[in-house]
């Protein structure tokens, strides 16, 4: 495994970071938290999860993994200011955090989830968010302060600019990053640590690899290729994949021992197949999920992926929704797209920031259709 030091931190951590997003729930605890020190023992030091992740039993794994495992590992958490918008929530929010975990501290606490101005204006009110870690900075309970932003390269520059978070974590994948990158070079210019989720696109590239095959150099596969991308990256700290096998954590392991950067040709290469649309991919994050009237709206995200991707015509899409129904990710949905009352939650608690009510009411036209 290769260590970097996380910005100007003088903390070494693994190029390559277990993201506890995507955990195996059927697998049951125990399984779970043998994996995450299976992945430590390949030489992974760096563990991300927060609360809420799957179906908020991600840090109780961690915590239960923790027991059995050596100290020099560094822990990353998150709350979002829109939940915890005093000091004294925030506090408890890393008291909780450090009691589920069994930690003495967390290494890096982020404010989480900013994806407008907004949010980082409530989190730094006085009497805010910031305030409280700050104090739980002093207390010892927490390392560093860094923040996980769904904004524009400029917005991020802007927060980052005034020295109140030593990191960031934002998404970037080999998809995106013609339009994501400028977030990253702003946060690396500024001496920041840079962490980067979803380097498979929630998924997308390991389902069609053979779509994605341009991705990929001789003797790798397009997921191999996608993961070299962001673990080779000099612009890029930690690499976060969501392990759900001991297989994955090999893969990634094996990237990170083997892996060159990308060459300006590899990526303008890269470029000139991608189109515009790979920055519409939903990356399944599911804070959508909270819909009033039932609807799974990250199901239906990850079908219309599909489209998005492939620019597939009304009548392919017509054949997966009816695939989907009877077999695959729609078959227990408790509502139809047809249902949505364009509320906009889901647009709002969307990181990507994408047309979801739009979406819903082609996914209703197929629907109609079956």
């Amino acid at each position: 495994m290769r260590y970097v030091e996380y910005g100007r931190t003088g903390k070494r951590v693994s190029v390559v970071g277990f993201g506890g997003m995507r955990f195996d729930l059927a697998k049951g605890q125990e399984a779970n938290a043998d994996l995450v020190r299976y992945a430590c023992a390949q030489g992974i030091n760096y563990f991300d999860t927060a609360p809420g992740y799957c179906n908020d039993s991600s840090e109780a794994i961690f915590g239960e993994a923790f027991k059995n495992m050596p100290n020099d590992f560094f822990v990353s958490t998150k709350g979002m200011p829109t939940s915890f918008d005093t000091a004294e929530k925030a506090r408890e929010a890393v008291l909780r955090s450090l009691d589920r975990m069994g930690v003495p501290k967390i290494h890096f606490y982020h404010v989480w989830c900013l994806r407008k101005m907004e949010h980082y204006e409530l989190a730094m009110q006085s009497g805010g968010q910031y305030e409280g870690l700050l104090r739980c900075q002093q207390e010892g309970l927490i390392d560093h302060i860094v923040c996980s932003s769904h904004q524009p390269g400029s917005e991020i520059a802007q927060i980052l600019g005034k020295n109140e978070f030593e990191g960031v974590l934002l998404g970037a994948n080999i998809l995106n990053f013609p339009y994501r990158w400028d977030g990253v070079l702003a946060a690396n210019k500024l001496g920041c640590g840079v962490v980067a989720m979803n380097p498979l696109a929630g998924g997308a590239i390991p389902k069609h690899e053979k779509e994605f095959a341009f991705l990929a150099d001789e003797g790798e596969t397009p997921t191999e290729a996608a993961l070299r991308f962001l673990i080779a990256a000099p612009q890029i700290t930690v690499t976060l994949n969501g392990f759900t096998t001991r297989e994955h954590v090999d893969t990634a392991c094996r990237v990170a021992d083997r892996a060159e950067p990308m060459t300006d040709a590899d990526l303008e290469r890269i470029r000139v197949h991608l189109g515009r649309n790979m920055n519409e991919v939903c990356t399944g994050c599911g804070y959508c999920k909270d819909c009033p009237q039932n609807i799974p709206i990250p199901a239906y995200m990850q079908v219309y992926n599909d489209k998005v991707m492939f620019k597939q015509d009304d009548q392919a899409m017509i054949g997966a929704m009816k695939h989907h129904h009877s077999w695959g990710n729609l078959v227990m949905r408790q509502a139809d797209a047809k249902e949505c009352v364009e509320c906009g939650l889901c647009e709002e608690a969307c990181t990507q920031h994408l047309p979801i009510t739009a979406r819903l009411k082609d996914i209703a036209r197929w629907e109609a259709k079956l």
